[in-house]
């Protein structure tokens, strides 16, 4: 397993095929898919939070340096902005790799006029 792909790590390798939750939520056109806990329970949150309107899953970071990425949500928000959302766990965090591939996708939305990014992390130590 490579470790980009490994539970509970964002930007995943485009076209990933491990181990993934499926269903259907409103707010997301499509099956929604979950690769880990963490993207799973916050779907749940955006799913509840009446200022998302529309919830956009493993978007393509198309023409990344680094390689075929994806972030973990997309939202649109009831003003019509944009915000992105990086799913990882606590103990990745300190990974240069983990920060290399974050960096890029921050750097990646800020090109693309997003300036709502951010992380979510699990509460475990």
């Amino acid at each position: 397993m490579c470790w980009s792909q490994k539970e509970g790590f964002s930007v995943r390798k485009k076209g990933y095929k491990g181990r993934c939750e499926k269903r259907v939520i409103s707010k997301c056109e499509g099956v929604f898919r979950s690769y880990d806990p963490i993207q799973s329970v916050y779907a749940d949150m955006l799913q509840a939070d009446d200022s998302i309107r529309e919830i956009r899953c493993n978007v393509p970071l198309d023409g990344l340096e680094e390689g075929e990425y994806t972030s973990d949500f997309l939202c649109i928000k009831s003003d019509g902005d944009m915000m992105i959302r990086e799913c990882v766990q606590r103990k990745l965090l300190t990974k240069p790799m983990t920060i290399k591939l974050l960096d890029a996708s921050r750097e990646y939305w800020l090109r693309h006029g997003v300036t709502d990014w951010g992380l979510v992390i699990n509460a475990e130590k």
